[in-house]
């Protein structure tokens, strides 16, 4: 599970009772140490560790720019002093979370302590005019269930904006000459996005390979074994160690360009050099969460970041093909790759073979497994960028070569007509985990328009707020 670390900035108002507002303070914190939240203080910047004028929020931020917080927590623990709060959020440039504890019935004598609500209005208008984007957690018991899904919502909210603002993709030579779908922007991206790229020939590749070939063999070797137990092996010991020997080189030439992602071409300059297909190299990587992807696709390999990232390393995410319809599922589709999908995605035990589609071996066949999985692509043109999201159900179907998955959608004729009038291709990103809720409430803070296949928007929304929507589980 990835790390994150929030900065817990409470608020209050003096209008309204400050002793009340400190055991709310309190009390949330209690709660985030319970909840195992990774969060910073600010106890030692005034005596009642609380957010409510400009010389503190000064310390505040530096303090928290200092332990280098993912996020804010802004609980309004009486009202709340909303300019304070707001320039403390448009310092910092990092995901905002609002929230406050559900307001208790009024003294027997009228007198109210907090009127929290009241001040979570404020201080969300002030936000807007400030043109800070924020999430907001509903008023609600620091014990309802809501609160614990909404803060964990949060922590993967920021994972996602935090990998989005410092990716960079490994580019493994150019993308194959037919496949104009898989161009980009490598400028725009940069300068739109910070998104960069480390662009290499195919000979760095193999002469890397040939080097851990001389000097890795015993971490060429712990890949064959791992092969080996984990799958059927159906080609050459010699090819098997081609594909370790890649897979060992893919993994060193990420690290040595501080990648957290690579795009290679995956055909056909690479088989005249090895005679395999990268394939299961690229799945062993996947299953590390170092996604690689197909056809030097980097909008692509940008999208399984941002899958992996919202999936906070409870699945794995894998790479595949829009391709045929289902023949007899109305609304089923095909996705399906060669065969670089993650060992732990599938249902089977998979098989090293041969592909659908080339005459190299080094590509795995293996249905994944059933259930609910999120669909998603990051992709844009004409200086325009969209994240298309939704869900489908893992279905049945007749058996396939490669790695692929059967699944049913709501409407089969809205989504083609959806990827053909683009801005997508045939590629697209899944995961068994329903993450549309985190991507959808991430692309506000990182300038990317959601997008949605199924008319789910008002669902999507629900569910931030803290309703309860089955589905959206």
């Amino acid at each position: 599970m990835p790390t994150i670390k929030l900065g817990y900035a409470p608020t209050r108002r003096s209008i309204f009772s400050a002793p009340d507002a400190i055991k709310y303070r309190n009390l949330t914190r209690d709660r985030l140490v319970e909840l195992d939240i990774d969060f910073v203080d600010i106890t030692d910047i005034n005596d009642e560790g609380l957010l409510y004028d400009d010389q503190d929020m000064q310390k505040i931020a530096k303090k928290f720019k200092a332990e280098g917080v993912d996020g804010l927590f802004l609980p309004h623990c009486n009202f709340g002093t909303e300019y304070v709060v707001a320039r403390l959020a448009k310092e910092m440039n990092v995901p905002v979370l609002l929230w406050g504890p559900l307001d208790e019935r009024p003294e027997p004598d009228g007198v109210r302590l907090r009127d929290t609500q009241c001040g979570l209005f404020a201080t969300g208008k002030v936000l807007r005019r400030f043109q800070v984007p924020f999430t907001y957690m509903t008023n609600c018991r620091l014990n309802d269930p809501v609160f614990e899904r909404g803060i964990q919502d949060f922590l993967a909210v920021c994972n996602v904006v935090k990998t989005f603002k410092a990716i960079r993709i490994l580019q493994i030579s150019t993308r194959p000459f037919d496949f104009l779908t898989t161009m980009c922007n490598e400028g725009e991206l940069l300068e739109k996005y910070n998104i960069q790229l480390a662009p290499i020939p195919m000979p760095e590749l193999i002469q890397t390979i040939r080097e851990c070939q001389k000097s890795e063999g015993e971490e060429i070797q712990k890949v064959i074994d791992y092969v080996k137990e984990s799958m059927i092996i159906q080609i050459s010991e010699e090819q098997l160690a081609t594909v370790a020997a890649l897979k060992v080189a893919m993994t060193k030439l990420a690290s040595r360009y501080g990648c957290q992602a690579v795009a290679i071409q995956c055909w056909n300059a690479l088989q005249s050099e090895l005679g395999i297909m990268p394939c299961a190299a690229n799945a062993l990587m996947n299953d590390e969460g170092i996604p690689v992807v197909c056809e030097t696709d980097i909008h692509g390999a940008i999208t399984a970041l941002l899958v992996e990232a919202a999936g906070m390393g409870k699945n794995r995410s894998f790479f595949a093909d829009w391709t045929i319809r289902h023949p007899d599922i109305p609304n089923g589709e095909l996705l399906q790759h060669c065969g670089p999908w993650p060992v732990s995605v599938a249902k089977e035990k998979p098989v090293l073979g041969y592909p659908l589609a080339f005459d190299h071996p080094g590509s795995l066949t293996a249905e994944a497994k059933s259930g609910t999985v999120t669909l998603c692509r990051f992709d844009g043109d004409n200086g325009q960028y969209s994240l298309l999201l939704g869900t489908a159900k893992g279905t049945s179907g007749p058996k396939c070569m490669g790695t692929y998955l059967w699944i049913e959608v709501a409407n089969i004729k809205r989504l083609e007509e959806k990827i053909v009038t683009g801005p997508y291709i045939h590629h697209c990103v899944g995961i068994h985990q329903n993450i549309v809720p985190i991507l959808h409430e991430a692309c506000k803070y990182i300038d990317v328009k959601p997008d949605f296949y199924d008319p789910i928007e008002e669902d999507v929304k629900a569910y931030l707020r803290g309703e309860d929507i089955p589905e959206m589980q």
